[in-house]
């Protein structure tokens, strides 16, 4: 019988899903857009604010089973730089979670040797919530196991915009600035996931079809998962239904695929398959 970790022990309804996973085949970096809160409290009659409290224990659920399955790195899209159009007591409540978030739950980061790091324009965050920020990653710095990413004050071009006029920024300092070319390499070196590998699953709840400029360069060859389930509901089983959806994908990056065969060569034909494929259009006029 498979030795399950530590997480399962006491959940009997993601038991049986997690022994039909495949240890082998655990995505390395996993994205979650945490999307439904609102929706949650809305239809219960609640003000949304208790929607964002109710969706703080399925952030320990994801970040505990992600750390004791083995996967690398998780990327949670916390705040989006859009969400400042929100009502100012939202986004207020927002920031006293964030902070009640990060001291509940440095015990148990630490426990699980996970890595706290936040991503995004943070200068424009409350000094308070910098600070709880700055102390917890410090806290955490020593790990060694997963990589923990909180998207606070987050835009995926935004991103991209730092990164280039970083490396612009750097020639310019160099005095290279009139032999610049960008690429992908310099691009990829500069986003505040550099020393990470890109997703290879990303996870987004609620039902809504769109990536809300989210790691819009890093998913370009991600699976993506969408389901109906509001985040506040979003539990362990519910993550382990992303895992083996994601293991019986078969990932091709723009090519064919180990499991699929060569086209058959036209019967009767031996030519080369450039010349086979003049041949065909000139015979078709």
């Amino acid at each position: 019988m498979k030795v399950l970790p530590d997480c399962f022990k006491n959940d009997l309804d993601s038991q049986e899903l997690a022994s039909l996973l495949d240890p082998h085949r655990i995505p390395t970096h996993v994205a979650i857009i945490m999307d439904g809160n609102g929706r949650w409290a809305n239809r219960r009659g609640l003000p949304r604010i208790a929607g964002h409290r109710a969706g703080v224990n399925p952030v320990r659920d994801c970040v505990e089973t992600c750390a004791q399955l083995g996967v690398e790195a998780l990327t949670l899209y916390a705040f989006s730089v859009e969400n400042w159009k929100r009502p100012r007591a939202e986004v207020d409540t927002l920031w006293r979670l964030l902070r009640f978030y990060l001291r509940r739950e440095l015990p148990e980061l630490n426990k699980n040797s996970v890595v706290l790091r936040v991503l995004g324009r943070l200068e424009a965050l409350p000094a308070k919530v910098r600070e709880e920020i700055d102390y917890a990653e410090e806290r955490t710095r020593r790990n060694r196991g997963m990589r923990l990413n909180l998207a606070i004050n987050y835009s995926g071009r935004a991103e991209i915009l730092d990164a280039v006029n970083a490396v612009i920024a750097r020639a310019r300092l160099n005095g290279t600035l009139d032999s610049l070319q960008l690429d992908e390499e310099s691009i990829t070196a500069n986003l505040y996931t550099s020393d990470l590998p890109d997703p290879d699953l990303l996870i987004r709840t609620s039902g809504e079809m769109r990536v809300s400029n989210f790691l819009l360069w890093q998913i370009a060859y991600a699976e993506l998962y969408v389901t109906e389930t509001l985040w506040p509901d979003f539990n362990r089983a519910e993550l382990i239904r992303a895992f083996l959806d994601f293991q019986k994908r078969e990932r091709r990056f723009g090519g064919l695929g180990l499991k699929t065969p060569p086209p058959p060569e036209p019967a009767g034909v031996s030519l080369e398959a450039d010349e086979w494929i003049e041949e065909t259009a000139v015979s078709s006029k």
